[in-house]
């Protein structure tokens, strides 16, 4: 089960609430000392989302997820508004990111913020060489990937989301490239990544995925925007009618990590 899109392709509108509490385990020693540690088993994130002039499809829509859900009862798929669903989207060496055998990566390159977060892509092979990352997000929604590329020379790239590709230029100045697409209705889980052909290189910055119709500033990610034991934290869903085809309602969501979230 997983949280419905509006009708423009967006999970939210805005303002969004979003309020993240950690814990910290104190134990205290008799000499008066004490060890601190993180609990972060305990963390908690809960999202307020607050909808205006939703139309009598969205309406339906939210109520029948509510009563799917039988309120706080069962856990859902949350994919947060607020977030680039990758998972550390600049450490492309990290365990989450499937590379091909012939792709070298190479990190601490200049990246268009002015820092070193970029990455050189080199593939060595006469076939397409691909770095990509699969999140557990339904296929069927409409999903926006983004990157920023540079090459040292002119060349192409193709940016893939589920089984849908499109061919991208590459051009001596950092440029960023947006690809919105939806993936098989299907599917549980979508894969998003860039492919280079044979012998090309590319530099690489800013990965990002996001459960709507266009890019968002990018935003640097470590554990990613896909929470997949999300709960409602209210029982009722409240709709206030302002016209024709006219609704109103908010709706709050709690995430309580646990193993089973990304």
């Amino acid at each position: 089960m997983v949280y419905p899109q509006l009708s423009s392709g967006s999970l939210a509108q805005f303002p969004i609430g979003k309020q993240q509490q950690q814990r910290t385990v104190v134990n205290a020693a008799l000499d008066g000392s004490a060890i601190r540690l993180a609990d972060p088993n305990a963390a908690s994130t809960q999202w307020t989302l607050s909808y205006a002039g939703l139309t009598d499809s969205e309406r339906e829509a939210l109520e029948t997820f509510f009563e799917a859900a039988e309120g706080s009862l069962n856990s859902f798929t949350f994919l947060d508004p607020t977030a680039n669903l990758l998972a550390w989207s600049d450490q492309l060496t990290n365990a989450v990111w499937q590379a091909g055998p012939l792709l070298t990566l190479t990190g601490n390159a200049a990246d268009p913020a002015g820092g070193t977060l970029a990455w050189k892509l080199a593939n060595s092979g006469a076939g397409a060489q691909s770095i990509a990352q699969t999140i557990q997000g339904p296929g069927g929604y409409q999903y926006c990937l983004s990157v920023y590329l540079r090459g040292d020379v002119a060349s192409t790239v193709t940016l893939m989301a589920g089984s849908q590709q499109v061919e991208q230029a590459v051009t001596t100045a950092w440029s960023r490239a947006t690809f919105a697409t939806t993936g098989d209705a299907t599917a549980s889980s979508i894969t998003f990544g860039v492919q280079l052909p044979a012998g090309a290189a590319a530099y690489v910055y800013g990965m990002q995925v996001e459960a709507q119709g266009g890019a968002s500033q990018y935003k640097s990610s470590t554990t990613g925007g896909v929470y997949t034991n999300a709960r409602l934290a209210s029982d009722a869903l409240t709709v206030t009618t302002t016209g024709p085809g006219q609704h109103a309602c908010t709706v709050n969501i709690i995430n309580v990590n646990n193993a089973n979230n990304l």
